[in-house]
């Protein structure tokens, strides 16, 4: 496993934070419109709605994989509506926690605190207190696999660039991964292992106080 250097430390946020938003003009050009999609893959869309709506607490690891191939691993907790938190394994030194509106991540090698709006990240598709993949999401494709099966979404008002797949185990159906490509076509994989449900998750996982010592006030 590679330390990340201080380029690809960034790109790992990318998970969440690969909302970096472009002109709607310039995503439109981009973009061009979905195509149709057939009753077969409806069928697996609502089913993968079905599957994120019920899953209110959970609990797994992660692999995650940014643009350069520097991987890194975690724990990851969710509690759905809205929140969620991944803690890298060291040497990392990366926190990310969502709060239910906002998405912080901590770089304690860095030295960085930074807050992202919820909305404004690809965390807020499946941690919404109602799931809704035809309002406001504009699924572009249905893969099938042996195994499983894949959705890729992007922003349906064309106002965040970059877009999210999320895959999924048939059986039993489980969240297996996400990829999201941000607005250069980067992309950052994450694969979830062990993800199960979970009940009375700490309500302090999902608070992250900026750690970096205030400075001092002139009086």
């Amino acid at each position: 496993m590679r330390t990340p250097t201080p380029t690809t430390r960034r790109q790992l946020i990318a998970l969440v934070a690969a909302a970096a938003l472009t002109p709607a003009a310039a995503l439109a050009a981009a973009a061009p419109p979905a195509p149709a999609l057939t009753a077969e893959d409806q069928a697996l869309v609502d089913k993968a709605v079905a599957y994120l709506q019920g899953l209110t607490e959970a609990k797994g690891r992660f692999t995650q994989t940014d643009a350069r191939g520097a991987v890194t691993t975690g724990e990851l907790f969710l509690k759905r509506p809205g929140k969620a938190r991944f803690a890298y394994d060291p040497p990392a030194g990366l926190l990310v926690v969502s709060d239910g509106g906002r998405v912080i991540v901590s770089d304690s090698r860095l030295n960085t605190f930074t807050a992202y709006p919820l909305g404004a990240t690809p965390l807020s598709l499946f941690l919404a207190k109602t799931i809704r993949l035809d309002k406001g999401v504009q699924v572009t494709r249905v893969s099938r696999a042996a195994d499983g099966f894949s959705i890729t979404a992007r922003d349906g008002k064309r106002e965040t660039a970059g877009q999210i797949t999320l895959t999924f185990r048939d059986t039993p159906m489980s969240l297996i991964a996400w990829t999201v490509t941000d607005a250069q076509g980067h992309t950052t994989s994450l694969r979830i292992s062990g993800l199960q449900a979970a009940s009375g998750l700490d309500p302090a996982l999902f608070v992250l106080r900026d750690p970096r010592p205030k400075p001092a006030t002139q009086g």
